[in-house]
C-alpha cells in the first residue's frame, strides 16, 4: 500500500497552536513576575523609565534605544529565571557546576542591566541635570 502524502496543516489549527504558544509565554512572564523579586524591580524601573520618557518627550530613535534596553534586561532576567529553575530541578543539592551556571546567568543579567543603565544615563542624564540646575 502506498503512503499517502502528508496532509497540509489546516490554517485554523495552526493559528490556534500559535495562539496557545503565546498563552504559554504570557503565563511564564506572569509566573516570573509573581515569584522573582528582581523582575519586580525591573518592572518598577520600566514604569519609571517609560514615565521619564513621556515627561521628557523622547524622540523616536531614543524610544527605540529605551525599548531595546528594557527588552534586553527583561529577556535576560527571564532566561536567568528559567536557568535557575532547571538547575534546581536537576541538581537540588549544591554542586559547583550548578552554582557556576546560576552565577553566569546572573552575570548576564548584570551585564544587560549595566548596559541599560548606560543608555538611561546618556538619554536622561543631561535632561535631569538641566532640570536640577535650573
Amino acid at each position: 500500500m502506498a503512503k499517502s502524502a502528508p496532509q497540509p496543516r489546516r490554517f485554523p489549527a495552526l493559528l490556534r497552536q500559535r495562539a496557545a504558544s503565546f498563552g504559554h509565554a504570557f503565563r511564564g512572564v506572569a509566573a516570573a513576575l509573581r515569584t522573582e523579586v528582581h523582575l519586580q524591580l525591573h518592572a518598577v524601573a520600566t514604569v519609571a523609565v517609560l514615565g521619564l520618557g513621556w515627561y521628557f518627550g523622547l524622540e523616536r530613535w531614543e524610544w527605540a534605544l529605551v525599548a531595546l534596553a528594557v527588552g534586553l534586561v527583561w529577556s535576560l532576567e527571564l532566561v536567568n529565571t528559567a536557568i535557575e529553575a532547571v538547575v534546581n530541578l536537576v541538581s537540588p543539592e549544591y554542586h559547583p557546576l550548578a552554582g557556576r551556571a546560576k552565577d553566569v546567568a546572573a552575570g548576564a543579567v548584570l551585564a544587560g542591566a549595566i548596559a541599560a543603565l548606560v543608555v538611561g544615563l546618556l538619554l536622561f542624564g543631561p535632561r535631569v541635570w538641566a532640570l536640577v540646575a535650573e
